[in-house]
């Protein structure tokens, strides 16, 4: 990888090259030259430097590009340290980039160190660092390192803002730690801010996600008596509330209340309203509120036919979602990968996987990659119907897109595959397993095992074929 580098550095243009340096691991390194002290005098157009020679000037920091590229944590870590052995200065972006990588492994223990690094040498940081940080500990419960590193904040040469504070607030609520949540809230004032409509918004969803609408109705009423001014998210999380609990009357109440202070519902809003409609049965004025919508000024979107799409699929009146589908193309709404996956989901929920397989070409032919889910669902909706071929197909391509399926749907394919005799579709299922370290469970060997044991002879060879062909089933079992 250096080897190439420095090669590649090699061609550029030797006026902004200073020196080379030998070292053991890297054949040739670069470091590029600042700039001469300009001349004050006017140079003539024939001396003035070249456009491309100015743009070289000004090239990406070369560990950030190299870091970025890496894909094992590990190996950005060896390139850190092998740039500091060089002598390159690490500053900001370079350990921002590192970190980030770090983070997004949950290599925390690295992350702490690089952190020590970062205060010892007095970087001054930005607060988005932190919010990320932030963020990649709540997915990984680690609330409490969250709040600690907000609090030490100011040692690292950075200030803490309001939206640092907010991020902060989201994380502890996202990660149900309520009352820890309630005691940061009150200490907003202390640490210096002033709660905005968002850290407001934020309460109000942690006090719905608790069922507790007395108290997300005292928040609002609180925004009101501080001058703060109600979003659209505000107006968004109580209707939401109320419409899937059916209690459509009072979401109805809020929407009006929320025009006559000048709020301007949005797409999202009337979605919440249709979804209420339709738990309560009455999907034709779900859909008629898609005209009266638009009559009022707010341009319907793919949310709302992903709506009406999905209550027609848990109806089972499968034709009429996919007349839907037309007929948002015929408006010239282009339907995107949460459509078709509400539309591929129940298709193959109800054992019509073949079509389901016709909607994901569909979807290709439409410009839209299929995502994860995409994949996991026509897999197992193959497997649902016991057409393992058709699922060990999605499943290649699924791999070819840098996709994984579950244990569960490798397991059923791979039990699938062998009791149809493909071995080595079975044992192209074990290769992938191991190279990803899953295992197959003690449950999962125990059908093909018995069939192998106490059936027929065939089941036995069979057996015998895929244990010799893979070599790590033996160690595994």
């Amino acid at each position: 990888m250096f080897h190439s580098r420095a090669k590649s550095l090699n061609q550029t243009q030797p006026t902004l090259l200073l020196h080379f340096i030998s070292l053991t691991k890297l054949q040739l390194y670069h470091t590029l030259r600042r700039p001469n002290k300009p001349n004050t005098k006017k140079p003539r157009r024939e001396q003035r430097p070249h456009r491309d020679a100015a743009k070289l000037r000004k090239k990406p920091i070369h560990f950030v590009s190299d870091v970025k590229q890496t894909h094992d944590p590990e190996d950005a870590l060896s390139l850190f340290r092998e740039y500091d052995e060089m002598g390159f200065k690490h500053d900001y972006p370079s350990y921002s980039a590192l970190i980030y990588k770090l983070a997004r492994s949950r290599n925390f223990e690295a992350v702490e160190t690089i952190l020590g690094h970062v205060k010892d040498r007095n970087i001054q940081c930005k607060d988005t660092l932190f919010i990320a940080l932030f963020q990649h500990y709540g997915k990984a419960n680690l609330v409490e390192k969250a709040v600690e590193l907000f609090n030490q904040m100011d040692s690292y040469n950075c200030v803490r803002t309001l939206q640092c504070f907010n991020s902060l607030l989201n994380v502890v609520v996202d990660s149900d730690r309520f009352a820890d949540a309630e005691e940061i809230f009150g200490r907003c004032r202390e640490m210096g801010f002033r709660p905005n409509s968002i850290s407001y918004n934020i309460m109000v969803k942690g006090w719905l996600r608790r069922g507790e609408v007395g108290e997300a109705r005292k928040v609002f009423d609180e925004m009101l008596e501080r001058k703060v001014q109600p979003s659209v998210v505000t107006y968004n999380s109580l209707i939401g509330f109320f419409s899937r609990k059916g209690e459509v009357e009072e979401a109805t109440g809020l929407l009006e209340d929320m025009r006559q202070k000048g709020k301007y519902p949005n797409a999202v809003t009337y979605a919440l309203l249709m979804e209420g409609l339709c738990i309560v049965g009455k999907y034709d004025e779900a859909k008629k509120m898609m005209f009266d919508m638009a009559y009022r000024g707010c341009k319907p979107g793919i949310v709302n036919y992903g709506v009406l799409i999905s209550d027609l699929g848990r109806r089972e009146k499968l034709e009429e979602a996919k007349s839907l589908l037309q007929e948002m193309k015929k408006r010239r709404f282009k339907p995107d990968v949460v459509i078709y996956n509400i539309l591929i989901n129940f298709l193959c929920k109800q054992g019509r996987a073949a079509e389901a397989y016709k909607v994901l070409i569909e979807m290709q032919v439409g410009g839209f990659e299929p995502n994860a889910a995409t994949y996991r669902m026509m897999v197992d909706g193959f497997c649902q119907i016991e057409e393992f071929e058709g699922g060990l197909k999605v499943l290649i391509a699924m791999l070819k897109s840098k996709h994984c399926p579950r244990l569960t749907t490798f397991e059923c394919l791979f039990e699938g595959l062998l009791k149809c005799g493909k071995v080595d579709g079975a044992s192209f299922v074990l290769e992938e397993m191991e190279n990803r370290n899953m295992q197959l469970c003690c449950e999962a060997w125990e059908a093909p095992v018995l069939d192998a044991c106490g059936k027929d002879i065939i089941a036995g060879e069979i057996m015998t074929e895929v244990i010799s062909s893979y070599s790590g089933v033996s160690r595994k079992t």
